[in-house]
């Protein structure tokens, strides 16, 4: 599912970056960057951090294995990196074509942090909102709400499904 993008006048294309860590709102948001990378011509990144060390609301799928150092298990990473293809490929099928080039990108750290490194090139990032509102900022810190604060390029926010 990886890509190069496609050249286009001035360069390559710059691709839509979306987070992803699995959850309903990240799903929303994958879908919401693949449909925009449909019509913008171009590749979508999806991005995965995981293991940041800390208690994170997008640690929450993350597999767990017992462990005796601070590092997380070396598989970790390929076991993550396959759930997000698989994810991301089962929303890229619902989307249909024109299919869109998929790269996974999966890495250690903060989420906020490495959504940002990873978007460095980007045209777009896109991230899910889980809605936790002003409490969930204080008490947990929002990936979304930082990312927006320290943006370098357009950031789009979907959000979350309403309350019932």
């Amino acid at each position: 599912m990886s890509s190069t993008p496609t050249p286009g006048p001035a360069g390559p294309a710059r691709p839509v970056v979306v987070g992803t860590d699995g959850s309903e709102p990240a799903r929303q948001a994958v879908l919401f960057a693949l449909r925009e990378a449909q019509v913008r011509g171009v590749a979508v990144r999806a991005v995965r951090a995981y293991g940041s060390g800390h208690e994170d609301p997008s640690d929450l799928g993350t597999p767990v294995w017992p462990r005796t150092s601070g590092e997380p298990p070396t598989h970790l990473h390929d076991v993550v990196a396959r759930e997000v293809t698989d994810s991301v490929e089962e929303l890229r099928r619902q989307v249909g074509e024109p299919f869109v080039e998929v790269e996974v990108h999966c890495e250690r750290g903060r989420p906020a942090q490495v959504l940002l490194a990873a978007s460095q090139d980007a045209s777009l990032l896109v991230v899910g909102s889980r809605g936790a509102g002003l409490w969930g900022r204080l008490a947990l810190g929002s990936t979304s709400t930082e990312i927006v604060h320290h943006a370098h390029l357009p950031v789009v926010v979907v959000p979350g499904e309403p309350p019932a």
